[in-house]
């Protein structure tokens, strides 16, 4: 089956457990819980999209190799978040102190109980704005210190941050990890 948009699915009295097996049965799959219990199947990304996360991986692994602060993790990786849901961001980091704070169980087993440090939407044409902002949103209320909404398709950024309002780029050509990933610069050339 090929889906080209998100599929939403209601499944009454779902808990963390069962939706654990649910992704560990259907691996092919990326999901996604909300944090209404809702389970949300996400299409696979197109080309481009993959061109585009995989510069993003790049840049931010290079910066990780030589400061050594934190882990970063692919669009694959699952995180609870204090409201429930289970959110798996297209790229996103911990700091190496809250990462090692974790049990080897909660690293390697189970949707870790933690909310990223910093996370990156990047949009794809299957995605909406509106979608994607209310996710934004939701990284930040959970405790996201940073977070990155690229939208490509107009060579926009939204940069998402605790208690201040949304900040609108047109056209970057970088961008700064700020306090959260100090030193960190994107290069949005490299994306675009």
């Amino acid at each position: 089956m090929y889906i080209t948009n998100t599929i939403t699915l209601s499944i009454p009295h779902l808990t963390p457990q069962d939706f654990a097996e649910l992704c560990q049965a259907n691996q092919e799959l990326r999901l996604e819980r909300a944090a209404s219990g809702e389970v949300i199947i996400m299409p696979p990304t197109f080309p481009w999209t993959g061109k585009q996360n995989f510069s993003l991986y790049v840049q931010l692994g290079i910066w990780i190799e030589k400061t050594g602060l934190g882990v970063g993790f692919d669009s694959s990786t699952g995180f609870t978040m204090p409201n429930g849901a289970v959110i798996s961001p297209d790229v996103s980091w911990v700091s190496k102190q809250r990462w090692e704070a974790l049990t080897p169980s909660q690293q390697q087993q189970e949707f870790s109980p933690l909310v990223p440090d910093f996370v990156v939407e990047l949009r794809s044409s299957s995605d909406t704005m509106k979608k994607l902002r209310d996710k934004m949103q939701e990284y930040i209320a959970n405790g996201v210190r940073l977070g990155w909404l690229i939208d490509s398709q107009n060579k926009r950024v939204e940069i998402y941050r605790p208690m201040q309002n949304v900040e609108v780029l047109d056209s970057p050509a970088n961008l700064s990890g700020e306090d959260v990933l100090p030193e960190f610069i994107l290069d949005l050339n490299k994306v675009w």
